[in-house]
């Protein structure tokens, strides 16, 4: 960086943000950055939305809290509550936060393939975390098994508690109120397109709700992955967490968009690795998946268009997949030399993409 850049950036910092009570109320808020490399247009506006600046390092920080607070206020759980939920890692982790800062006990139901510094952060956090190795051996299906698991521990446990992120209202109500609300402000309601990557379409519903009540002109872009059953898709392989779903749920089935498009475990390697080269951003899988589903739609849009993109989580708990040349190559079957050619490649990514 030259002096001048230096003396633009400085210049141009926010004031910092007014001082909180207690690490729930530093959840919001999250940077949102202008991206002017990304894309070969220059007449197309990016910005990309950082949700890896939450205390917890992603979006589910946001519901997380939400569904703990909310139920605490209605009387549904108290402090002698045993919170029982199933998770692919974020959620997992913004509940042990919530929890652990109310004083209330979790069980965390993971699968596998959670990322193994997920699971250490919900341990050190306080949670009790309980892994399920096989899939449900009548779907197939990893969530399945894990959501049979969390109905016989709530059955087993005296007083306990299901959030049920799938369903519950509070978490689309998170991000109305927080994550599409603040881009709505930041970006003074003008905005053409919004890319959401979907894991519970929890992000995607509350965005949705939100553009909807206030009538925005906004084309939103859901993004899943190839093997995810949310939106009539077939499932099959997923390798990397929290993105797509073996099922559907109820925020999914009430969800709308005006795009989908399917990334692979692939594209979403690539889309992160691009992120860095080109803007310094470390992002996780669904990250990547949401850059390339930008540069997939991208030659379909006006000159002038306005797009914000949701990056849901930070790369580190993907530093042993997404970053890791030897896991690409062997589980994916893209060598070192193969997966530099494609990030540095500056063609259309081929993903599936329909109404």
């Amino acid at each position: 960086m030259n002096r001048t850049t230096a003396r633009s950036s400085d210049s141009s910092r926010s004031r910092p943000r007014s001082p909180v009570v207690g690490v729930l109320a530093a959840i919001g808020d999250t940077p949102l950055v202008a991206l002017d490399r990304y894309l070969d247009r220059n007449d197309i506006r990016v910005w990309a939305k950082l949700e890896a600046a939450n205390p917890g390092g992603s979006a589910k920080d946001r519901p997380a809290a939400r569904m703990i607070q909310d139920a605490l206020e209605l009387g549904v759980i108290t402090t002698d509550t045993t919170v029982i939920e199933s998770s692919s890692g974020n959620m997992g982790v913004g509940l042990a936060q919530a929890c652990r800062y109310h004083g209330i006990r979790l069980i965390c139901v993971v699968d596998h393939r959670a990322h193994e510094t997920n699971v250490r952060v919900m341990r050190a956090l306080g949670a009790e975390v309980r892994v399920v190795s096989e899939p449900d051996p009548v779907t197939g299906d990893l969530l399945t098994a894990r959501l049979d698991l969390v109905a016989e521990l709530l059955e087993g446990t005296p007083d306990s508690y299901w959030p049920d992120q799938y369903g519950n209202a509070s978490n689309p109500a998170a991000h109305a109120e927080g994550t599409m609300r603040e881009i709505d402000e930041a970006l003074d309601g003008d905005l053409d397109y919004l890319f959401v990557a979907t894991s519970k379409a929890g992000t995607l519903r509350g965005c949705c709700d939100y553009l909807r009540g206030r009538e925005r002109p906004t084309r939103i872009v859901a993004v899943d992955a190839i093997g995810s059953a949310l939106f009539g898709g077939v499932r099959g392989r997923r390798l990397l967490p929290g993105f797509g779903a073996g099922i559907a749920t109820d925020l999914s089935t009430g969800a709308w968009f005006d795009h989908l498009v399917h990334a692979s475990d692939l594209d979403c390697v690539i889309g992160c690795r691009r992120l860095v080269a080109r803007e310094a951003i470390f992002g996780g899988a669904s990250s990547g998946a949401v850059a390339v589903a930008l540069e997939a739609l991208a030659p379909t849009m006006a000159s002038g268009s306005r797009c914000a993109a949701i990056l849901p989580d930070g790369g580190t708990g993907y530093l042993g997949t997404v970053y890791d040349d030897r896991w690409v190559e062997r589980e994916l079957g893209c060598s070192a030399r193969q997966l530099d050619e494609r990030v540095e490649g500056r063609g259309i990514p081929a993903l599936s993409t329909g109404a």
